[in-house]
C-alpha cells in the first residue's frame, strides 16, 4: 500500500474545529478505501507562539518540508495583536510559504447552484461560475527588501515596502496559469497595473512573450487590475484563469471569494515547482478564510472550504481525481439537500452545526463510494 505523508497545522480560531471535519473524512478514506494516508499534527500561529515563542518551531518546519502535502487551518486573533512583528501568527504561514518555495496558489471561486441565491450580486450574473485565480505567492511586495519604518525626526516618519520581480518569476507562475487554462476553458487574463508600476511593465513583457513562445494555443488577455476588480463585481463570469502578481492576488482572490456568497465555501492550493527527480511538488492546502476566533469552539464554523482544500490536496498531491471528485461532489449534494452552517443560513433550510456538516458531507461521500 503507498503511504501518503499528510502534515496538518490546525493552528488558532476555529482552525482546529474545522481540521477536525477533515480528519473524520482520512480516517473513513484510510478504512474504507485503503488510500495509506499518515497523519502527523504541529502547531503553527498563536499557538504556536503560546509554545514555543515562534509562529512555527524549527521542529514542524522540518516535517511540514518532508511531507507529502501540508493541510493548514488558519491562524491569529486578537490574544496576539501585541507580539513582537517577526514572531506574529501569520509570519508562520509566511515562513511556510517562503521555505517551501510555493510560489503558485490557487483560488478557486466557485457559485454552487444551490447557493447562487446567497450572493450579493444578482443570481444571473453568478449562477455557474467558475473562475481560477492563480496567484504568485512568493515575490512582489510582500517580501521585497528594503522593507522598514524609519524615523525622520520632527514627529515624522516614512514607510517602505518594495515591490520586485524578477523575469524568472513571472514566466513560472504565467506557465502554471497557462497549463491549467488548457485543462478547462483555455483562457487566461493577465492583471497588472503597467500604467504606474515598472513590475507591471515587465509582467506584462514576460506574460506576452513566454505565451507566444510556449502556449500561443491558449486564449491570452491583458487587463489593469483595477479594471480587473471592477470587471469581477461586473461581470465576473467572463474570467476562466486569472494570473496575477502577490498583492493584487491577494485583494482579487478575496473579491472573486465573496461573489460566491461566503469565504467559508472556498479553499485554496499552494504549490512549488516539481521535484526534477520524483515530480513531487512541495505543497500546501488552506481554506481562504480567516480564524474566526469569536466562533471558535462554538460549532459555528463551517468546513466546508477547509474540506475543499483537502479536495485539492487529492487532486494535485496525489493525482486521486477519483476520490477528489467525489469529496467536492458530496458537498454540492448536501448543500442541495438543504444542509446550511450558519455563514451561508437561509430560510427554509436545515441549520447544522460544525460537525454535523462534516457528518453529511462524510455520510454522502459513503453513498457515492457504493
Amino acid at each position: 500500500m503507498t503511504i501518503r505523508n499528510l502534515f496538518l497545522l490546525p493552528g488558532d480560531g476555529i482552525g482546529p474545529d474545522i481540521m477536525s471535519e477533515v480528519k473524520k473524512l482520512i480516517n473513513w478514506m484510510n478504512q474504507e478505501l485503503g488510500t495509506g494516508f499518515e497523519i502527523d499534527e504541529g502547531l503553527v500561529g498563536g499557538s504556536a507562539y503560546d509554545a514555543h515563542g515562534a509562529a512555527i518551531s524549527n521542529g514542524d518546519m522540518a516535517k511540514a518540508m518532508a511531507a507529502d502535502a501540508v493541510l493548514f487551518g488558519a491562524v491569529g486573533g486578537p490574544k496576539w495583536d501585541k507580539v513582537p512583528y517577526d514572531v506574529r501568527p501569520e509570519a508562520g504561514l509566511l515562513r511556510l510559504r517562503k521555505e517551501m518555495e510555493l510560489f503558485a496558489n490557487l483560488r478557486p471561486a466557485i457559485c454552487y447552484p444551490a447557493l447562487a441565491d446567497s450572493s450579493s450580486l444578482r443570481k444571473e450574473v453568478i449562477e455557474g461560475l467558475d473562475i481560477l485565480i492563480v496567484r504568485e505567492l512568493t515575490g512582489g511586495v510582500y517580501f521585497g527588501e528594503p522593507k522598514e519604518i524609519t524615523d525622520l525626526g520632527n514627529g515624522q516618519k516614512r514607510a517602505v515596502d518594495t515591490q520586485i520581480y524578477d523575469t524568472f518569476e513571472i514566466e513560472r507562475i504565467a506557465g502554471v496559469a497557462f497549463e491549467l487554462a488548457r485543462t478547462r476553458d483555455n483562457r487566461v487574463c493577465s492583471m497588472e497595473k503597467r500604467n504606474v508600476m515598472k513590475s507591471g511593465v515587465l509582467w506584462n513583457e514576460v506574460v506576452t512573450d513566454i505565451h507566444a513562445a510556449k502556449y500561443s494555443d491558449v486564449i491570452l488577455e491583458h487587463m489593469l487590475a483595477d479594471a480587473g476588480g471592477m470587471q469581477l463585481v461586473r461581470a465576473p463570469k467572463q474570467f476562466d484563469v486569472i494570473v496575477t502578481d502577490n498583492l493584487f492576488g491577494d485583494m482579487l482572490s478575496d473579491v472573486a471569494a465573496m461573489l460566491t456568497g461566503s469565504l467559508g465555501m472556498l479553499p485554496s492550493a499552494s504549490l512549488g515547482s516539481p521535484d526534477p527527480v520524483s515530480k513531487q511538488r512541495k505543497a500546501l492546502y488552506e481554506p481562504v478564510h480567516g480564524s474566526a476566533p469569536d466562533i471558535s469552539g462554538l460549532g459555528k464554523a463551517n468546513p466546508i472550504a477547509m474540506i475543499a482544500s483537502f479536495a485539492m490536496c487529492l487532486r494535485y498531491s496525489f493525482n486521486m481525481t477519483k476520490q477528489a471528485d467525489i469529496v467536492e461532489k458530496a458537498i454540492s449534494d448536501v448543500l442541495e439537500s438543504g444542509k446550511r452552517t450558519a455563514d451561508i443560513m437561509s430560510e427554509g433550510n436545515t441549520l447544522l452545526t460544525t460537525s454535523e456538516m462534516g457528518d453529511a458531507i462524510l455520510a454522502q461521500m459513503v453513498s457515492l463510494s457504493e
